[in-house]
């Protein structure tokens, strides 16, 4: 594809998944499987649109890590299996690694239980002209923690503090934080990478069914599909309440892994071609600088 037509699908692409309201939200409506973003593009030909996809992509990070304005802040919240590392390989892959940093958040840790519950990722957000991955972020504390309130008794929070309210509180914090990065110059992107419960199961048998996989499972995963209707509750109510204008979500189906990723590379394309970036121009002192350098290149000797 050429370069317009990539950017003309990314764009289609940003306008099909994002949710800029969530009032009204309903996660079951999603469906996980479907490919209508790009309904012309079979699964043996998607190597070669990501390809193309990334060189678009590669080149606006170049502007944007040059003209060091603009800081991009993509967060991927997803149930295990969905495919997060995946995406982030991929569709990542052919930039330039002096621009991005990927930040993986697990488990807390101690030290970060003496925190605030954004504290860990806040040290991690992008400088201008960065763009920064997270892989899970802040959505954790009200994505397990809901399903699992348990977890609060570790956060050493003041029993005054945790009442029913919590997380509608939880909710106003990530709005206004998200608000203030924007202000700021950080363009926020998130995905919900929306894996059925079936495909989830199947991967989850191809990883104990392939030796080179055994390191990516866990047995508390599947644990945790026994809490499956309680985390797409969790994920819905998320987007309702955190959805905006300048920080929308994207629900991107899960289902099909090379269609995920083709749809995530157009939701970023279309984010950083909306910007205007260009490379920054040379004047004045500068461009006299460079002119007197070049003369004296051409005046040395071979």
């Amino acid at each position: 594809m050429e370069p317009a037509e990539i950017l003309a699908a990314a764009g289609k692409i940003s306008q099909i998944y994002a949710v800029t309201d969530g009032s009204g939200f309903d996660l079951r409506k999603c469906n996980p499987a479907e490919k209508d973003g790009f309904a012309n593009i079979k699964k043996a030909d998607a190597p070669e649109h990501l390809e193309d996809g990334v060189g678009v992509l590669a080149d606006l990070q170049e502007k944007l890590y040059a003209q060091d304005h603009w800081s991009i802040l993509l967060i991927f919240q997803a149930m295990d299996a969905a495919g997060k590392d995946g995406v982030i390989k991929h569709v990542m892959s052919g930039i330039n690694p002096q621009g991005c940093a990927v930040h993986s958040f697990k488990a807390p840790s101690a030290e970060e239980l003496d925190h605030d519950f954004m504290w860990r990722t806040t040290r991690q957000l992008p400088a201008r002209g960065m763009i920064g991955i997270f892989n899970r972020s802040y959505y954790e504390e009200v994505l397990v923690v809901r399903v699992h309130p348990e977890i609060l008794a570790a956060q050493k929070i003041p029993k005054d503090l945790l009442g029913k309210d919590l997380f509608e509180t939880r909710y106003e914090d990530i709005r206004r934080f998200e608000s203030y990065l924007s202000h700021n110059g950080t363009v926020v992107r998130k995905f919900f990478l929306n894996v059925s419960k079936d495909e989830q199961r199947r991967r989850f048998l191809e990883r104990i069914d392939t030796p080179e996989k055994h390191w990516k499972f866990a047995a508390r995963d599947v644990a945790e599909r026994q809490h499956w209707d309680g985390y797409m509750d969790a994920y819905q109510a998320m987007i309702r309440n955190t959805a905006s204008k300048s920080a929308p979500w994207y629900v991107i189906p899960a289902d099909n892994k090379w269609y995920t990723r083709i749809a995530v590379a157009g939701v970023i394309i279309d984010t950083l071609a909306s910007l205007g970036l260009h490379y920054p121009k040379v004047a004045g002192k500068r461009l006299a600088e460079l002119q007197s350098a070049r003369a004296s290149l051409l005046a040395e000797k071979a």
